[in-house]
């Protein structure tokens, strides 16, 4: 058959076959096919019965065979990931967006609004791609909104993504919370979403996220809480009287970060909040000194 009368409906039943026999998620197809024909979503589907071009048919191809073959995360193929909403810049100098970190957004807008605060200062920590800050001034204009990174790389990104969006958010490199002190910047609120990940746990992890995910953004010393602790232990240093911090977690780890937050502010009001799946995910603590 020549490659120009192939339909659309057939390269991505094709396509998806060819995924699932590899063992990878069909869906993948789908979203790289409609990423190849630069089309939106309801017009793809309106595409079915038209032939494919072969200058999207190629490249198209190549890789759907890459995925296959090494599991690279679609979003390094399409360069792009969905984070509430709005498109983001990705690639493998920063974690890619995960459906829980949109809830872990959601709260921390929830709690903003439900202050009293009219211009609250708020502090992303590990900021990455950008995701989170940028959605909170986004959806926050109110708000001062700073993020942090050790990464120059991931800092560059999340710049050209914040620049892409609109957003204002002042970009700093460093180490956890020392940028913040080194600026004097006393946050009302701030929010983290830090690597959790034991190494010991890495043998457990699927090849597109143990290969192609930084691992700086993955793995923590101390089966995965000494980010939590380098954090918590910061947090006297900056954060202002009656502040909020809300931390993504590992489902397993509630307790133990419960009992670092505790130690460090014995006074704090700590709360769990479960994910979509029912896993703890995330912990707030309103700060009492």
């Amino acid at each position: 058959m020549n490659n120009l009368s192939i339909k659309q409906y057939e390269v991505l039943k094709r396509a998806s076959l060819f995924l699932e026999n590899h063992n990878r998620e069909a869906k993948v197809a789908e979203i790289l096919l409609q990423h190849h024909l630069q089309v939106s979503r309801s017009k793809f589907h309106m595409l079915m019965q038209d032939p494919v071009p072969e200058l999207v048919l190629e490249p198209f191809n190549a890789a759907i065979e890459k995925h296959a073959e090494t599991g690279v995360p679609v979003q390094h193929l399409t360069g792009v990931e969905s984070f509430y909403g709005r498109e983001f810049q990705v690639n493998e100098q920063v974690l890619i967006p995960r459906p829980e970190t949109e809830e872990l957004v959601q709260h921390v807008i929830n709690v903003t609004k439900q202050n009293k605060e009219t211009h609250p200062t708020i502090v992303d920590i590990g900021t990455g791609s950008g995701i989170i800050a940028i959605t909170l001034a986004l959806e926050l204009p109110n708000a001062n909104v700073y993020a942090t990174d050790i990464s120059e790389e991931a800092l560059k990104i999340a710049s050209e993504n914040a620049a892409h969006l609109d957003a204002s958010v002042t970009f700093l490199q460093g180490d956890f919370l020392q940028p913040l002190i080194n600026h004097a910047i006393r946050p009302d609120l701030i929010v983290s979403n830090p690597p959790y990940i034991a190494k010991s746990d890495e043998v457990h992890l699927s090849d597109t996220v143990k290969t192609f995910d930084p691992k700086l953004a993955l793995f923590a010393e101390e089966n995965g809480l000494a980010a939590y602790r380098k954090i918590i232990e910061q947090l006297p240093e900056v954060l202002n009287e009656e502040g909020f911090i809300a931390f993504e977690i590992g489902y397993q780890q509630r307790d133990t970060v419960n009992e670092l937050m505790k130690h460090v502010f014995p006074k704090s009001q700590v709360e769990t909040l479960k994910d979509i799946n029912k896993k703890d995910r995330i912990l707030t603590a309103k700060i009492n000194y």
